[in-house]
């Protein structure tokens, strides 16, 4: 079990850290500061404690999940989307100032991880829970992303 932690830890840091590549300097660009934001957008570091701790939880998550699901080329398709997309938005919103598409991508990505909660809670029950903050981080910055699609 704890060598598929590390495994999914390792591939999802690497997500992080990508999306890290195209945010570090993004944040304090002009594009992005001129911007009207939310009034709910949270400081900088807020991102980075928050993407850490939905990493590690799921990480976890997967680890069980493989552990206990077997249809598992639906769980890795469904892992490697959500990679895709989580990847996908950074340079999107960030380098392309595509927020329309950024919206689209995040609110895929959303449906996606509220998938991942409802589909396998019946099989997995509360370990589902390790998905929650992922989800819900989703929802908080689905919300800052259209604020800016819409105020700007």
């Amino acid at each position: 079990m704890l060598l598929k932690i590390i495994i999914f830890l390792v591939i999802n840091f690497t997500a992080l850290g990508l999306g890290s590549y195209f945010t570090s300097t993004a944040v304090t660009a002009d594009w992005y500061q001129n911007l009207n934001k939310a009034p709910w957008t949270p400081p900088g570091w807020v991102f980075g404690a928050a993407w850490t701790t939905i990493m590690i939880c799921f990480a976890v998550f997967m680890a069980y999940a493989w552990q206990l699901n077997e249809n598992r080329n639906l769980l890795i398709a469904l892992f490697v989307l959500q990679w895709i997309l989580n990847v996908s938005w950074n340079p999107v919103f960030f380098k392309y100032h595509q927020v329309l598409f950024g919206l689209i991508i995040i609110v895929l990505l959303t449906v996606l991880m509220g998938y991942f909660f409802f589909a396998y809670f019946g099989q997995l029950k509360a370990k589902t829970l390790w998905v929650l903050p992922y989800f819900i981080w989703l929802l908080v910055a689905t919300s800052l992303n259209a604020y800016i699609l819409v105020k700007n």
